[in-house]
């Protein structure tokens, strides 16, 4: 066996660009050793293009419900099917209702008419301008998250699980010259056979080429505080009960990552199932696919802040989707591709209870291309905010090249 059929066997990936990663000359870290605690930056990718209109519901705009007059969700008066008011413009889907508490608590903030200013309709290539950081430029070889990472130098130590995919393959946001892992679970994150372990890690050991030789020694260190933590359990704190699903496993292990004080530092979830061609309301506003949806999404969110507790004062999650939808609902009791949308963001440094960005309007004349909501605001402003204000890192023109004069919202205490 090779190397690589070795680490896809263990169920795990540790990518960079080129063969070199930059810890080789850097001294393992020591999973029992003292770590201080850093700041974390947690994004959610919502796959499929989630419909904002439907998420973070306008119902101040009576073209809403003119142009929504089977989908929209219901103006505020109380009832388990109506939008729960924000502040009289904007109110949540009621499927959100976890996030209220935390919007009223001041560390919720929402963004409206945010996205990606390339005008695609692909969700392969508009996915990928997200993640890369760099909207129209396909050449981009690395993600803006991985670029986020401070280069801690080579005299530095550094966790080997500073920045964690929880996806089967490393998130494109992650790729890059600075170490990232995937994990799919960590339970699942180990080498299967100890036989073939013993046999790879004394092979590496012995080698007298300092690549590999460095490579094994991290992979291994990698895998064993994975197995560590895997043998300890978990149980959320604070009454949290995350729901089934992907996202709320995701989350539930990021939580466990940022509680066990190994090292980290970014991480990446993402959840699918949001492209809402059809049906994406039953006869009421709290049914149907995209309620179904949203209650699982907001609940894990809620979760993960209920979990964490005093943690949350060093952890920001941003949440992300590749375009909005259009305004308009389709002839399938549902809407198409669109471009602008909304991004949430929570976390004990994050000064929330607030809408921000400047609303277009739904006016016809205010719309893009005559269908969709028009963007105000540059995704990059938001996750830029965030990497610089949050995470410390003040290269922004290195995190996001291209993109010389940012506009910051005010998202950050």
């Amino acid at each position: 066996m090779n190397r690589r059929i070795f680490l896809k066997s263990s169920a795990m990936a540790m990518v960079g660009v080129g063969s070199t990663p930059l810890w080789l000359s850097r001294a393992l870290y020591a999973s029992d050793a003292p770590s201080p605690r850093k700041k974390i930056l947690v994004a959610v990718f919502q796959r499929g293009a989630v419909d904002g209109l439907n998420v973070i519901v306008p119902h101040g705009e009576p073209r809403y419900y003119e142009m929504r007059p089977t989908i929209s969700v219901p103006r505020p008066d109380g009832t388990p099917d109506s939008a729960i008011d924000l502040d009289g413009l904007f109110g949540l889907h009621p499927s959100l209702k976890a996030l209220k508490p935390i919007y009223d608590s001041g560390h919720l903030a929402i963004v409206e008419a945010v996205g990606s200013p390339d005008p695609t309709r692909s969700h392969f290539d508009a996915q990928d301008y997200m993640e890369s950081g760099t909207p129209g430029l396909k050449a981009t070889s690395d993600g803006w998250l991985n670029r986020a990472l401070s280069n801690e130098g080579a005299a530095g130590v550094s966790s080997p699980v500073r920045a964690v995919s929880m996806t089967p393959d490393l998130a494109r946001s992650l790729r890059g010259r600075n170490e990232a892992v995937a994990i799919n679970n960590l339970t699942d994150f180990q080498v299967r056979d100890a036989g073939e372990s013993s046999t790879f890690e004394a092979m590496y050991e012995n080698t007298g080429d300092k690549i590999l030789n460095g490579t094994g020694r991290e992979t291994f260190e990698a895998v064993k505080l994975m197995q560590s933590l895997a043998k300890q359990g978990y149980s959320p704190a604070n009454g949290a009960k995350y729901p089934g699903g992907r996202l709320g496993q995701s989350l539930k292990q990021i939580a466990q990552l940022v509680k066990s004080n190994v090292g980290l530092e970014v991480a990446f979830a993402d959840v699918g199932g949001w492209d809402t061609h059809v049906n994406e309301t039953g006869q009421r506003a709290s049914q149907g696919q995209l309620a179904n949806l949203l209650q699982n999404f907001g609940d894990t969110l809620a979760a993960f802040y209920q979990d964490l507790g005093d943690r949350m004062a060093d952890v920001s999650v941003v949440t992300m989707s590749e375009f909005g939808r259009t305004a308009r609902e389709n002839g399938n009791r549902g809407t198409d591709h669109g471009h602008a949308n909304v991004m949430l963001a929570f976390g004990g440094d994050i000064r929330g209870g607030k809408v921000y960005g400047d609303w277009p309007g739904l006016a016809e004349e205010q719309l893009y291309e005559n269908r969709d909501l028009n963007l105000t605001t540059d995704f990059r402003d938001v996750l830029g905010e965030l990497v610089t204000r949050h995470l410390g890192n003040r290269q922004i023109g290195s995190v996001f090249p291209g993109y010389a004069e940012p506009r910051y919202r005010g998202l950050l205490a």
